[in-house]
């Protein structure tokens, strides 16, 4: 067991190692680390701070972008997800950094650096590596949704002692089981966040896309631009994955605001979710898509959302079926998102962690192109 361990380890040493060779030296003006936002509780006694969150960031010595870009993770991770891939080259973290943008990795509160305090959060979950096997590793075996077997862009082998799935499973994180609460806590963290370091674009990748709205609404000047990829969804119900025929069963709601669990500003204004109106499409609007959910006519507005939106997803992610529903509720609301199906330009076989994929540079360089055009650095600077 031990000498199986020990090939393990210097196997991934090496990817990493080499890795490392061939990056030219990554030039920083300033790096380093603050937590932002929380209080002080009483708890049993005890003063302590709660509701705060972990930041590191990196400003490159070139700095080309006024407006920094903020990373956050998804569910069950950390922002080690930004800074280095499964095979050891640098993250998107660090490509931002080289295309001259300021970035700030967080770790979601009570997640990672950030302390998970449970009398103040409520219980904790931890996850089965097993579901990321059928999720992204081995999805293509599973086959519960039309796209998985399009998957060619793991890293690595795809049985539990591979080296990339030890990687993966590293990166797994104990975080808060409630997400009403997780969106509340790290609403207000990263709303405290732009507070602190000034208009920013932010980017959230799925568990973390229902964030993104309600920072964007209590923050609409502060965000610049949103980076949804993958973003949690679909709207309003949750869909499972029964593989075919049917491939597709939905659930309860989970989104009472259509794209997060806590308020947002509706124009006309609803005092709760509960009192908006959501109906399904009747058929899906291609094979191997999901059936919408959307807002019964006429359409409440969200005005707080009008700043550029990117809605990006992988080719034969589980997120492939339904991301669009996500663009189509924001237009009906009077948002104007763009929607970038990554096998549209070319970039294809990728399931869900875009990030940690053989090709994660290459999905890099889409996002930070769109980027570019939607927020140029003179028109980021005024």
């Amino acid at each position: 067991m031990l000498k199986t361990f020990a090939r393990i380890a210097a196997a991934t040493a090496a990817l990493f190692g080499a890795a490392a060779a061939t990056a030219e030296p990554l030039v920083l003006a300033k790096n380093g680390s603050f937590f932002v936002g929380g209080k002080m509780t009483e708890i049993d006694g005890r003063a302590m701070m709660t509701g705060h969150m972990y930041v590191e960031f990196m400003i490159p010595a070139r700095r080309k972008h006024p407006t920094p870009v903020i990373m956050v993770h998804g569910g069950l991770r950390t922002g080690v997800n930004f800074t280095s891939t499964l095979d050891g080259k640098e993250g998107w973290a660090q490509y931002f950094v080289r295309q001259g943008y300021a970035v700030y990795v967080v770790d979601q509160v009570g997640r990672g650096r950030s302390p998970l305090i449970e009398k103040a959060y409520g219980p904790s979950k931890m996850g089965d590596v097993r579901g990321a096997m059928s999720r992204y590793v081995q999805q293509g075996n599973y086959n519960l949704w039309p796209q998985a077997k399009l998957h060619t862009q793991w890293p690595g082998g795809t049985e539990l002692n591979d080296p990339s799935v030890l990687a993966l499973s590293a990166t797994q994180a104990v975080e808060i089981e409630d997400f009403h609460t997780q969106q509340e806590l790290n609403r207000d963290a990263l709303v405290a966040l732009i507070d602190k370091i000034g208009p920013s674009v932010i980017m959230g990748h799925s568990q973390a896309g229902a964030f993104l709205w309600p920072v964007a609404d209590a923050r609409p000047a502060g965000v610049k631009a949103i980076l949804a990829i993958e973003p949690n969804g679909p709207p309003v119900r949750a869909v499972d994955f029964t593989g075919a025929p049917d491939w597709f069963k939905y659930g309860k709601v989970a989104l009472s605001y259509g794209i997060t669990d806590v308020p947002l500003t509706y124009a006309p204004p609803v005092k709760s979710g509960a009192e908006l109106a959501f109906v399904q499409q009747e058929k899906p609007e291609a094979e191997g898509l999901v059936r919408c959910f959307e807002q019964a006519s006429p359409a409440r507005q969200l005005p707080n959302l009008r700043m550029p939106i990117l809605v990006l997803t992988g080719e034969a992610s589980y997120h492939a079926p339904y991301d669009h529903c996500t663009v189509n509720y924001l237009k009906q609301a009077g948002a104007n998102p763009s929607f970038i199906r990554l096998a549209d330009v070319g970039v294809k076989g990728n399931s869900h962690v875009l990030m940690l994929e053989k090709n994660s540079r290459e999905i890099a360089a889409v996002i930070v192109k769109w980027l570019d055009k939607a927020l140029p650095a003179k028109q980021a600077s005024r």
